[in-house]
């Protein structure tokens, strides 16, 4: 029996490595400028969610671009290097706060309109990582599934925000040496669960996060059972 053909390529059939054929598509369509945009942080438990919007030069596109989960550190920051020497960019952190205040989609999508609205020229169009396009974005815009794997402008994007994230979480490692960030980048690692539990949050944790709720939900019981005695010592003393 002949095997059917997926009825969804875009989940399944991946290229093997990112190519420019969206682009191309776009442009034959009148898209002259094509940005790519993805993020870096959704996950983790502590810091800012990051995303970039690159407008690659069709002439100067650098070789080996790839989802950047696919690239080792040395690998990320040679082509950051180049992405940034040879493409327009722009990079949004959107804060714990507005994380907390908001949610993790919303301030993602959020960071990713306003990296596009800082790029040095507005684009024609914008190709988005993922299954949702940002409202408020200044140009048209779609969303592909798996677009790091698909698209050289998304591959380019994902590297951009990954380095400058990490670059960012290395610095609050020094900021706050008891949890690791600079290892773990603020994902829930047996490490760091266990420096939450030792230490508590400290103010890039994202109290609205499961994990990290637990952890100070844990605290105030503790606390509060142990005030409970304190108050029992006073009355029976």
């Amino acid at each position: 029996m002949a095997r059917r053909p997926t009825e969804s390529p875009l989940l399944f059939e991946l290229p093997p490595a990112p190519t420019d054929a969206i682009e191309r598509r776009l442009r034959r369509g009148g898209a002259k400028l094509v940005v790519g945009i993805d993020e870096a942080g959704r996950g983790p438990l502590a810091g800012p969610v990051v995303a970039a919007a690159v407008v690659l030069d069709p002439r100067r596109v650098p070789d080996g671009l790839d989802d950047s989960k696919k690239l080792d550190r040395a690998a990320r920051e040679a082509l950051y290097g180049a992405i940034m020497a040879n493409a327009a960019v722009s990079v949004v952190a959107a804060s714990v706060g507005r994380i907390g205040a908001t949610d993790i989609r919303k301030a993602t999508l959020w960071a990713m309109a306003r990296a596009v609205a800082g790029l040095p020229l507005l684009p024609d169009h914008a190709i988005i990582d993922g299954i949702d396009v940002p409202p408020g974005l200044p140009c048209a815009g779609e969303a592909v599934v798996k677009g790091d794997a698909r698209s050289v402008s998304i591959a380019a994007a994902s590297i951009v925000a990954k380095v400058t994230r990490d670059r960012m979480m290395i610095r609050a490692g020094r900021h706050y040496p008891h949890y690791g960030f600079e290892r773990h980048m603020g994902y829930g690692t047996a490490l760091h669960l266990e420096a939450l539990r030792a230490h508590g949050a400290c103010p890039l944790h994202r109290t609205t996060f499961a994990p990290v709720r637990a952890v100070l939900s844990n605290e105030n019981a503790a606390g509060q059972a142990g005030g409970a005695m304190f108050a029992e010592e006073l009355v029976e003393g």
